[in-house]
């Protein structure tokens, strides 16, 4: 294995942690978003600046299809 192939399947079993402590948590993210948090985490993005944003959007989610913003069932629809 090459070291830049060595380099990507780390990061693939990193993230594949990092998802299931995501799921173990309930955060709801799938793994695009949570590729896209940790992205953004790692460009320098507050941590909890990101989950404040991603909880006010989901509340404003939840406002524009009127359900309570942790309701499972709003999630499946």
């Amino acid at each position: 294995m090459t070291s830049r192939e060595t380099k990507a399947e780390e990061a693939r079993e990193t993230l594949r942690i990092l998802y299931e402590i995501s799921s173990l948590l309930n955060t709801g993210l799938d793994r695009e978003q949570l590729s896209l948090c940790v992205k953004m985490c790692e460009r320098g993005v507050n941590p909890e600046a990101l989950a404040a944003v991603v909880k006010e959007l989901r509340r404003e989610a939840a406002a524009i299809k009127g359900t309570a913003p942790d309701d499972p069932e709003a999630e499946a629809r």
